[in-house]
């Protein structure tokens, strides 16, 4: 019998990135529940990402935080350095024909300037696209090892147009047996559509730490935290919790 098999689980990625959880659940026998809690918008002012890549050649590293940034900057050819937070930033990130130096084992952004720390980067520039509303813990600790770090809105979360009326739909009897969230602003986009009495009735699984405290800080009890900030981490967690003797 496969470990997930008549448990409803909830995807609350993007609808571009929805399959990539959605799928290995269904491998173990889950029915998943597309809830998409994050559109992706253009910045609201282009101007700033535009510039930056027009002078993509003056810096000497480019940042990947997520795999949206580095669909805004798109291919481009330059002689930066380039360090990705995640496995599946940095595979976006060579797909496209970047050259990767410096990933972090752990999906959170301290430990990339954690995995920075052999370079030298005084006065060395800097580029981050990044969300419209991000933490700056990049930012500030690249800041203060004397980095000159340009931080370019290169894209926005969104709740999308339909998102409450669906959330209403799937959080009614029977509620889901699960809820996902692959990050922060999943979280924050689903509390502020209903109500933490509705979640409560479904357990909840988190990617990483930084997700896990966003979701507590609205009042709600992480299950599971994946072992390895991934989506195949994050399906391992269900299933160990679910079933420990065939995870």
């Amino acid at each position: 019998m496969l470990p997930l098999a008549g448990l409803r689980i909830v995807v609350t990625r993007a609808a571009h990135q929805a399959e990539e959880l959605a799928q290995p659940l269904r491998e173990c026998g889950a029915t998943a529940i597309l809830l998409p809690m994050i559109g992706i918008a253009p910045p609201e002012n282009p101007v700033p990402l535009a510039k930056a890549i027009a002078e993509i050649d003056s810096y000497d590293w480019i940042v990947f935080t997520s795999v949206n940034g580095i669909r805004a900057l798109g291919k481009q050819k330059c002689g930066a350095r380039i360090a990705t937070v995640g496995a599946a930033t940095r595979e976006s990130a060579e797909r496209l024909g970047w050259t990767v130096s410096v990933t972090p084992e752990t999906y959170v952004a301290e430990a990339l300037v954690e995995a920075l720390g052999a370079e030298e980067l005084n006065g060395r520039r800097i580029l981050i696209p990044s969300a419209a509303v991000t933490r700056d813990v990049v930012r500030d600790e690249l800041t203060n090892r004397g980095a000159i770090v340009q931080v370019v809105e290169a894209y926005r979360n969104v709740i999308p147009a339909d998102a409450a009326e669906k959330a209403k739909e799937v959080f009614r009897v029977p509620f889901p047996d699960w809820i996902t969230f692959a990050s922060s602003s999943a979280a924050e986009n689903l509390a502020s559509l209903t109500t933490v009495q509705t979640l409560r009735h479904s357990k909840v699984a988190s990617i990483g730490p930084v997700t896990s405290g966003t979701v507590r800080e609205h009042g709600l009890l992480v299950t599971v935290e994946a072992k390895t900030h991934n989506v195949r981490g994050l399906v391992d967690a269900i299933v160990h919790a679910v079933a420990p003797k065939t995870a």
